[in-house]
């Protein structure tokens, strides 16, 4: 996190209000993804701080009526609704259209709208800043065309914006050795002091009791891992039940083949894209959180899985190591097993469902330590400060 405070760093005369527009979220009332949430965590803080921000959306992901979501201006331009040119339709025509606004900043999110963050700089007076949540083009889903497209976006990310952002320290590693003449500052994903409630819809939407399931919360695309998750949870000879929360995101064949795997074991259920008070209960009554991923930024899921005092059982990818590893002599914060491997997946689920007591005394001791880590509150108070930093001209 950045240390040093805005007011700090900047006099009472330079801490003008700014015009803000966010590029390459789907929408924000109602988050689908990591970089959804991310958005619709971050910009009403900065809001509440008298800045005017405009979040570009997309109609299938937002009310079209929805003007304002808590102090956010909400503007809805229409993309091509496929695979493939819904993300950078939408980005071509959002960028296109802040050039006929007066923004400050214009603040683009991952690497596929990173591509297009050079059309801003046709106002010289408008900064850019990309936030680099994940590297894109090492998901499964993408063809070879769109894999260098997205590649070409990853430099993009380096080259174009006037400051590059990373959700995790290993994103910052990487982009410094790739691309040494970038500025690139890290700031993490954040959570909130959680809400925990008893099963009330849970149990009468899923007929689900307190610790009778374990919890796979996440996009049901292939990088996320659920298909090893199933397969291991097959060959568990127990009452536990697995409930798979997640929605498609252009992967409608995957969720799917999800669904075939799993069909003839009436312990696991699907419960579509949840939010709100369902996810509330399905966090606060689980048993515990699984997350099997070949590939994440810095997952946002993870972190409200360990904030809600949840058991966890993770891939050893480097963000969760990052999030939930330990070292410097401290415990694991999590159970972890090889990536991609559905037998030591199975081995850990054994151990997780036979130490009921030690895995949650680990998890007391998480969750204080992701409450103290990573703040939604420190994490406006760092992106406010970048952006003071580039209209002001002072060093960061």
């Amino acid at each position: 996190m950045v240390p040093t405070s805005p007011s700090r760093a900047f006099g009472k005369k330079e801490r003008k209000n700014m015009k803000i527009a966010v590029i390459g979220v789907k929408g924000i009332s109602d988050a689908r993804g990591g970089i959804e949430r991310h958005a619709e965590e971050l910009y009403p803080r900065l809001a509440a701080k008298g800045h005017s921000i405009t979040v570009y959306c997309r109609p299938q992901f937002t009310p079209e009526d929805l003007t304002d979501y808590k102090g956010v201006k909400i503007k809805i331009l229409r993309s091509m609704d496929t695979k493939h040119f819904d993300a950078i339709s939408h980005t071509f025509a959002s960028s296109i259209d802040s050039l006929f606004r007066d923004y400050d900043i214009i603040h683009y999110h991952a690497i596929g709208p990173a591509l297009l963050s050079f059309i801003p700089k046709v106002k010289r007076k408008t900064k850019t800043c990309v936030t680099v949540h994940g590297l894109d083009w090492q998901r499964e889903k993408w063809g070879r065309f769109a894999t260098l497209s997205l590649k070409m976006g990853e430099r993009s990310a380096a080259i174009f914006p006037d400051k590059t952002i990373t959700v995790s320290k290993e994103l910052k590693q990487y982009y410094t050795a790739q691309y040494p003449s970038s500025s690139v500052a890290y700031i993490p994903n954040g959570v909130n002091k959680p809400e925990k409630r008893e099963p009330d819809l849970i149990r009468s939407k899923f007929s689900l009791s307190n610790n009778g399931y374990l919890l796979f919360a996440a996009r049901l695309v292939p990088e996320k891992g659920c298909h090893y998750l199933i397969k291991a949870f097959k060959s568990l000879n127990s009452d536990m039940k697995l409930v798979i929360a997640g929605g498609s995101s252009h992967s409608d064949s995957y969720a799917s083949g999800l669904k075939e795997l799993a069909a003839g074991d009436g312990r696991i259920i699907f419960t579509g894209h949840v939010s709100g008070q369902l996810l509330q209960e399905l966090y606060s009554n689980a048993y515990a959180y699984v997350l099997p991923s070949d590939l994440e930024g810095l997952p946002i899921a993870l972190l409200e899985a360990l904030s809600y005092g949840l058991p966890t059982l993770c891939s050893n990818i480097p963000p969760h190591l990052e999030v939930a590893g330990g070292g410097n002599n401290i415990e694991p914060l999590s159970l972890f097993f090889e990536r991609g491997n559905v037998g030591d997946l199975a081995k850990n689920l054994k151990v997780l469902l036979a130490e009921p007591k030690a895995i949650r005394e680990r998890a007391k001791i998480a969750e204080r330590q992701i409450l103290n880590a990573y703040n939604w509150d420190e994490v406006a108070e760092s992106t406010e400060l970048i952006y003071r930093s580039l209209i002001g001209g002072a060093c960061f």
